[in-house]
């Protein structure tokens, strides 16, 4: 396969992180990539001596006429965009009645606003070619809720709501759409890149208190691989049947499984119940 015969990958939010590894590991398969970064400078090391089939550019997802821009400008470099990976966001840390409105809307701005813009300038381009694969980052935290990130779990929750519809609206334009769940890897995300408030309530203090303390304190420790999901995601790219939904990490499994038998058992308990809320059988004719 030449250069000009290589997929294509969009990547957001390649400054750190599984972006970042993701973008190196598509460069080290002999692809292309639009490597993108709010401050491209931090990933311009990334496509160091892969000039000739990768670009590196300047973008916030929040920004519209910069996606737009950013598209435009991929497209003039390579063509097309084979794969678009929606991998910009970040965290919050706060009980739901701590949450400061601006940094919530803020949140939901990057994690799912920009996401949809990114995949809407996108698409255009997959329908026009009847191909391609949206990658959406979500996170274990879009399957299951903790104390302390609930309004980023709403956020990874949209995603996953918005991924399931698009995935059945474009599948039969050749176009795939993969969630990616991970747990924690040892990226920014708890660290340099989280964002809290500042309001603290004693009545929280046991549960999003202790919760809080207990994720600043993982940054550095946690058991996730970011090269060996970057992989992962690879992986999941060029199966011949790839996956809808694509945990990572033991835990993201165990929590997923778990949860998973949690609502099958309540389900079950509450059947009869459930069923009951129909109208009865005679009333249901037409």
């Amino acid at each position: 396969m030449t250069s000009t015969d290589s997929p294509v990958w969009f990547i957001t939010g390649c400054s750190s992180g599984l972006g970042r590894e993701l973008a190196r590991t598509v460069l080290e398969h002999g692809w292309r990539a639009v490597v993108t970064a709010r401050d491209p400078g931090k990933a311009a090391d990334v496509i160091a001596g892969h000039e000739e089939r990768a670009v590196v550019l300047a973008l916030d997802v929040t920004d519209a006429e910069q996606i737009a821009d950013a598209v435009a400008r991929a497209q003039a470099a390579f063509g097309r965009i084979d794969v678009l990976v929606n991998n910009a966001g970040y965290g919050y840390l706060a009980a739901v009645e701590e949450g400061e409105d601006d940094e919530v809307r803020a949140l939901f701005d990057t994690n799912v606003f920009g996401l949809v813009d990114t995949t809407r300038a996108v698409l255009p381009g997959m329908r026009a070619h009847r191909t391609g694969h949206i990658v959406n980052v979500s996170s274990i935290g879009g399957l299951v809720g903790f104390g302390a990130t609930g309004y980023y779990h709403a956020s990874k929750f949209a995603v996953e709501g918005i991924s399931e519809s698009l995935a059945v609206e474009v599948a039969p334009l050749g176009i795939k759409v993969t969630i990616v769940e991970p747990a924690a890897f040892r990226t920014n995300w708890s660290g340099p890149s989280m964002r809290q408030s500042p309001t603290t309530i004693d009545d929280y203090a046991e549960t999003a208190g202790t919760r809080r303390a207990s994720t600043l304190a993982s940054y550095g420790h946690q058991p996730g691989d970011p090269a060996r999901a970057a992989q992962a995601v690879v992986d999941a790219v060029t199966a011949e049947d790839p996956p809808l939904r694509l945990l990572l990490g033991k835990a993201a499994y165990d929590i997923a499984t778990a949860k998973l038998d949690s609502l099958r058992t309540t389900f079950e308990d509450w059947r009869e119940v459930t069923l009951g809320a129909d109208f009865p059988p005679e009333h249901t004719a037409g």
